[in-house]
């Protein structure tokens, strides 16, 4: 007995947020390609904020471990703040695509990624090599998900058609594009 995957939707809730939502489950390349240089630079400072306080803890107040107990843990502190970095800096980047901060830059790269895509006649969100049940089971998995990666780190890496917004606006402007156009 088959069964139709639209039957296994499951609607995302929607978080009443200042700012318009983008996505609430945005692929991992997105995050990484809406992110902001304040990101790079406030992840890159967290990243280097870990070693940098062991060194200064370890001036004022050495532990006199020699020289081969120093150098290990410096590099777990920079492990840590690394980490630490990477975690900060995709935060950052979902928070906007979720509404929660400031995120207007990212609604026109937005829509212009998805006008693009209807004017070129691709799928919006990409191509997926999984079946359309496992594509929601995806979705359903790392929905919203950053707002606990602190406990478990989740991201989406499988493309889906289902994001949380109305896809029509893409395709309303595109058509409104395609028009201005033909009359030009």
């Amino acid at each position: 007995m088959a069964t139709d995957h639209k039957a296994t939707l499951v609607p995302p809730k929607r978080a009443n947020t200042d700012y318009p939502l983008i996505d609430s489950d945005p692929h991992l390349r997105r995050v990484v390609g809406y992110a902001r240089p304040s990101d790079y630079a406030v992840a890159g400072g967290l990243a280097a904020a870990s070693p940098l306080a062991f060194w200064i803890m370890e001036r004022v107040s050495p532990s006199h471990v020699g020289r081969g107990g120093f150098a290990p843990v410096m590099r777990l502190a920079t492990a840590i703040g690394l980490v630490g970095g990477l975690h900060i800096f995709y935060q950052r980047s979902c928070n906007r695509f979720y509404g929660f901060t400031e995120n207007s830059r990212e609604v026109e790269m937005d829509m212009r990624e998805m006008v693009d895509n209807v004017k070129k006649g691709e799928p919006l969100y990409g191509t997926s090599q999984v079946s359309p049940y496992l594509q929601g089971v995806a979705a359903r998995n790392s929905r919203y998900s950053q707002l606990f990666s602190h406990v478990i780190p989740w991201i989406n890496i499988v493309n889906h058609d289902q994001h949380g917004v109305d896809t029509a606006k893409y395709y309303q402007q595109a058509e409104r594009e395609l028009e201005a156009e033909r009359l030009k």
